[in-house]
């Protein structure tokens, strides 16, 4: 929750790249991840009872989310926005850590986030239904609404990366000046408020990824259905 951090105050570059404290941060994310994996899935920490419930837990849970939605592309979908649950909260929580700020309260970092789900859309479509198939959607049910499918597309990829952006930045905010005003009185309320908050937020994200992907590959399935009943009837 503090901005005055080491980290945060680094910027240098690699060639013509400007390398921000918010892709420090990242990066520390990622291979923080990536060493609890490893940990997880190698070490015999990982026998434990007690730890390989709760893990299982988690994941189960996460996946019958997926199914609920796209039950016909569970194992398609589910390692994508799995990651994308972990990676958010993740990075959501780093900001917790003294001299740390959440990379997802940079507009850049959630930008990328949304760009990257606005892809999975159209990967996941292509891989469910093939690409003239999801290309041909876009045409339905009428050529001359192409460029409003296009505007929504654009402009639900924006409001995905400022929401994320927008909730994150302004719980720092939030926590940074009631712990101006009120000193550490209060840590534990302020703490736990960010971890919900933290959590929530990985959740929406996710969940709104989710259903884009699923609006994407249900609604050609959904067409596809349609136009062979109707050459049946015939």
């Amino acid at each position: 929750m503090e901005n005055g951090g080491i980290l945060n105050q680094s910027h240098f570059t690699v060639g013509f790249l400007e390398i921000s404290s918010s892709i420090l941060t990242t990066w520390l994310v990622m291979l923080l991840l990536t060493l609890i994996s490893l940990v997880l899935t190698r070490s015999r920490f990982a026998t434990s009872l007690n730890v390989r419930t709760v893990l299982e837990s988690v994941v189960t849970a996460m996946r019958n989310s997926v199914s609920d939605v796209l039950p016909d592309h569970t194992e398609l979908v589910f390692p994508f926005i799995s990651t994308l649950w972990v990676f958010i909260l993740a990075a959501n929580l780093v900001g917790l850590i003294p001299g740390l700020s959440s990379p997802t309260s940079d507009l850049s970092v959630t930008t990328s986030l949304a760009i990257l789900t606005f892809l999975s859309v159209h990967w996941f479509g292509i891989r469910a239904e093939g690409l003239k198939s999801y290309l041909g959607h876009y045409l339905k049910p009428s050529p001359f609404l192409l460029p409003f499918q296009l505007l929504s597309e654009v402009s639900r990829t924006i409001a995905l990366a400022v929401r994320l952006f927008g909730n994150i930045m302004s719980l720092e905010f939030t926590a940074l000046l009631v712990v101006f005003i009120a000193g550490f009185l209060v840590p534990i309320p302020i703490l736990m408020l960010h971890i919900i908050e933290a959590v929530i937020q990985a959740y929406i994200f996710g969940i709104l990824a989710l259903m884009y992907i699923a609006g994407g590959i249900q609604a050609q399935v959904l067409r596809n259905e349609k136009e062979e009943k109707h050459a049946n009837d015939e």
